[in-house]
C-alpha cells in the first residue's frame, strides 16, 4: 500500500504489521520494524494516527510515534535507566530526588508511546507491570511518614489510562495526607486519546484537601487537535490549572517557528509552558536528539519573539540521577567590580548600571 494513501485506523495500532497494512510504514521495513517492536512498545492511537501525514516522509507526528531502524543502534553514553530513577526509589512506584515532592509511579502503560520516551526500558506490555496492593499500601506509607513532601506527581507509564473509580480512589488516598498539598498529574491522555477526558475523568481529579494540576506532554502545534483542546478545556473549565511538558526533537520541533507555534498553543489552550526537556540519553534515540547549543539558540530566539507567557524553562536531566538543570542560553555577565553586561532579545549589550555617558 502507497504511504500516501492509508485505511481508518479504528483501533490502536500495535504491531508493525498493523503499522503497514494502514499506509503508516511501507512493507519493505516491516521485518527491521519487528526488531524494534520486540524491544520497545508501540501504540498509535486513532487520534495520533489522524494527524500523520503518511505522504511526507519527514511528519513530525510520524517522526515521534512510528517505530524506525534508528532505535537499534545504542550508543556508548546512552543508559537504560537515563535519569536515575531507580537511585531514588526507596520503595516500588516511588522516586523521591527532591525534598519537597515525589513521583509515584502507578502504572507501567500509555494510551501511546513515544520513540524518544526516557522510560523506554521499563513501560508496555511485558515490562513492570502496574503495583500491586502490597506495593500501592508500602508506597502510601512511605508517603504518610515523609512530612516534608508537600506535591506528589502521579506518573509512570500514563496515570489517565486508569479508570475513573481507580483515579478517585487515589486522589482521594492521597488527598488524606496532611502535608500533601499537591498532587501533579503527568500525561498525554488529552493529545493521545481525548475521548478518555470524560466528565467523571475530570471528577475524579477533583479533591478536597489537595490542590490537582495537570502537566500536558505535547510537542508539536498539531498535536493541539480540535478534540485536544476540547479535552483540555475540559479540565480547564472544572478549575484544574494545567502547564506543558515538551521534549526539543530533532526533526519535530526544532526550528523557531514550531517551537513558537507549539508555545502559543499551549498559552491559547490555558496551559502555562513549563518545562521544554532536553532529549534524555535513552538507548535508540540519538537520531532525535539535538546539540545543546542549538537548543540554547532556540531559546534565545524566543525571547523577544513572543510573549513571556509562552517561555518554558528549557532543562538537562542530569544521568545518574542528579536531577534537572536550567541550561538556557545566558543574558548577564559580571565584570567583577559590581558592573554588568546584559544582553537584549535582539542581541545587543548594555551596561548595567548605564555608563555616565549613556545616562
Amino acid at each position: 500500500m502507497s504511504l500516501s494513501r492509508r485505511k481508518a485506523v479504528t483501533t490502536t495500532l500495535r504491531t508493525p504489521d498493523e503499522l503497514v497494512a494502514h499506509g503508516l510504514a511501507p512493507a519493505s521495513v516491516q521485518a527491521t520494524l519487528e526488531q524494534v517492536a520486540a524491544r520497545y512498545a508501540v501504540a498509535i492511537t486513532p487520534d495520533v494516527a489522524a494527524l500523520i501525514d503518511p505522504a511526507d516522509p519527514n511528519d513530525p507526528i510520524a517522526r515521534q510515534y512510528v517505530p524506525g531502524a534508528d532505535e537499534l543502534r545504542t550508543r556508548p553514553e546512552e543508559l537504560a535507566d537515563p535519569i536515575g530513577d531507580h537511585a531514588h526509589s526507596p520503595v516500588a512506584g516511588i522516586v523521591h530526588r527532591y525534598p519537597d515532592r515525589a513521583l509515584f509511579k502507578l502504572v507501567h502503560v500509555c494510551a501511546v508511546y513515544c520513540r524518544f520516551c526516557f522510560r523506554r526500558e521499563m513501560v508496555g506490555p511485558g515490562k513492570e507491570t502496574a503495583l500491586t496492593d502490597e506495593a500501592y499500601a508500602a508506597a502510601l506509607g512511605y508517603l504518610r511518614t515523609h512530612g516534608e513532601i508537600w506535591e506528589i506527581i502521579l506518573t509512570g507509564g500514563d496515570p489517565l489510562m486508569l479508570s475513573a473509580r481507580r483515579l478517585h480512589e487515589i486522589m482521594r488516598d492521597l488527598a488524606a495526607i496532611p502535608h500533601v498539598k499537591i498532587i501533579r498529574i503527568h500525561t498525554r491522555v488529552p493529545v493521545a486519546d481525548p475521548g478518555r477526558i470524560t466528565g467523571d475523568v475530570v471528577a475524579a481529579l477533583k479533591v478536597e484537601g489537595a490542590t490537582t494540576w495537570v502537566a500536558l506532554h505535547a510537542n508539536h502545534p498539531r498535536e493541539l487537535s480540535e478534540k485536544a483542546r476540547a479535552a483540555c478545556a475540559r479540565l480547564a473549565d472544572a478549575g484544574i490549572p494545567m502547564v506543558s511538558q515538551s521534549v526539543l526533537l530533532r526533526g519535530v520541533n526544532d526550528d523557531a517557528m514550531t517551537l513558537e507555534a507549539l508555545m502559543r498553543a499551549f498559552v491559547e489552550c490555558r496551559i502555562k509552558p513549563y518545562y521544554l526537556h532536553h532529549g534524555d540519553l535513552a538507548p535508540g534515540t540519538a537520531h532525535l536528539r539535538t546539540t545543546l547549543e542549538a537548543g540554547q539558540a532556540l531559546m534565545r530566539s524566543l525571547r523577544g519573539r513572543v510573549s513571556g507567557l509562552c517561555q518554558p524553562d528549557y532543562v538537562l536531566d542530569i544521568p545518574g540521577g542528579h536531577g534537572k538543570s536550567p541550561i538556557g542560553p545566558e543574558y548577564l555577565q559580571s565584570d567583577g567590580e559590581g558592573a554588568y553586561r546584559v544582553a537584549d532579545y535582539c542581541g545587543e549589550v548594555h551596561l548595567y548600571p548605564p555608563a555616565a555617558d549613556q545616562k
